[in-house]
């Protein structure tokens, strides 16, 4: 199974996945490319050290494109030239296009470091990436005084943040005194595990998709979610 992974920061889930590749951790997956939103980041210096080729690790600015539809063309073409047969977005910041879900439907993931509830609130949507949603379930947590816990997750990608089915998850408790920076580094090694055995998965054809019987947010809390989630990018204005 030949993979792309996107990225748009320091890359440490590519870095584990890629390491993994290596060590036959993961069998018969191959990295072909990776995909960067900005040129100024650390997980491309990681993919080059890693052992990926030169002309395999592209940057491709979303502002450079006139239509999200070229946007998506320009990727789909370095995945053709490489016969990518899966994509996986790990700490992918930028909006997938269209008709990149549409190529590639049921054969793209992303990495989110929170609890999704499909159809339902939960701690995803535009806006929530990095500490914002550590922050965001810390806060919610306290609040309704239930469920010290959040979860890394895997989901299948579509057009719209985060709305993807749920194909693997893990908890990770949240403790008292927990900040932001302490649960982030808490949760960070489970994403890497989360993501590593969805791509075992999906080469073993063993996938399956989750659904929660009960809603990570109760009738009425709603207004309590979306002050938690206002409170958390006002302190973390970059994520």
């Amino acid at each position: 199974m030949k993979i792309a992974l996107f990225i748009s920061g320091g890359g440490t889930t590519m870095e584990a996945i890629i390491k993994a590749c290596k060590d036959n951790t993961l069998q018969n997956i191959i990295p072909v490319l990776v995909v960067a939103s900005k040129s100024n980041i650390l997980g491309i210096k990681k993919a080059l050290d890693l052992g990926i080729q030169k002309e395999d690790v592209v940057v491709l600015n979303r502002r450079s494109f006139t239509t999200e539809e070229d946007f998506g063309q320009a990727i789909l073409s370095l995945c053709k030239e490489r016969d990518v047969d899966f994509i996986g977005q790990y700490g992918w910041l930028v909006k997938t296009p269209k008709n990149l879900c549409e190529a590639y439907k049921g054969r793209i993931i992303n990495q989110h470091p929170g609890p999704l509830d499909n159809g339902r609130p939960d701690f995803g949507g535009s806006g929530m990436y990095g500490l914002r949603v550590h922050q965001a379930r810390i806060e919610f947590v306290r609040r309704t005084n239930r469920d010290f816990w959040t979860e890394a997750t895997a989901h299948y990608v579509t057009s719209h943040f985060d709305e993807g089915k749920i194909i693997k998850r893990e908890r990770v408790p949240i403790f008292i005194d927990d900040t932001a920076e302490i649960l982030q580094a808490r949760v960070l090694p489970i994403e890497h595990k989360v993501q590593i055995e969805a791509l075992e998965d999906f080469s073993l054809g063993r996938v399956e998709e989750f659904y929660r019987e009960e809603p990570l947010v109760c009738e009425g809390e709603e207004g309590i979610l979306e002050k938690c989630k206002e409170l958390a990018i006002k302190m973390y204005p970059n994520g």
